[in-house]
């Protein structure tokens, strides 16, 4: 089956705010190919359908975020609103809002979009724990071979003090 749209470009949509992966409204309608405005309109009147878990609306601040990773964005600079963001599930429920052929489509690929995300967090998760009992190894090695190190070393002990003495030394 023909993809929609590349991975790689979905892959750039995917923001993280309040430690939830999310995609702009702004981003969601071009790939339904609608206007935002109509996008938010179908989303207020089933409001019902997007707690707060699947849909919020972004702060200032993090709009000024948004802007600083996506200068594409600038656009939204100047909006009376702040933008809506969507989660996987909020996505997923905009389909059932979204009645087009497109929008389903869409939403699949962004599904499995959403999945790849999660398993390439999965696998970078599982590396750094690879590095992590590696980095433990080699700070054992390197302490034993410093021990040793340290024990071929001759010991000096009540050595003559040299330099300059000074009258209450001598």
């Amino acid at each position: 089956m023909k993809e929609l749209i590349d991975k790689r470009t979905l892959d750039v949509l995917i923001f993280e705010f309040r430690g939830t992966k999310v995609m702009i409204d702004i981003d969601l309608a071009t790939l339904y190919e609608t206007e935002t405005k109509r996008l938010k309109e179908q989303v207020k009147r089933n409001i019902e359908r997007f707690p707060s878990d699947f849909m919020f609306e972004l702060t200032g601040e993090e709009k000024e975020q948004l802007l600083t990773l996506a200068p594409r964005l600038e656009n939204i600079k100047y909006a009376s609103s702040n933008p809506m963001v969507f989660t996987e599930q909020g996505i997923a429920m905009l389909s059932s809002v979204l009645n087009s052929d497109r929008a389903i489509k869409i939403n699949i690929e962004i599904m499995r979009a959403f999945s790849r995300y999660r398993s390439l967090l999965l696998e970078n998760h599982e590396l750094k724990q690879q590095i992590d009992a590696l980095d433990e190894k080699l700070n054992q090695a390197f302490k034993y071979l410093l021990e040793k190190i340290d024990s071929l070393a001759p010991k000096y002990v009540d050595r003559e003090k040299i330099g300059y003495k000074r009258s209450a030394e001598e």
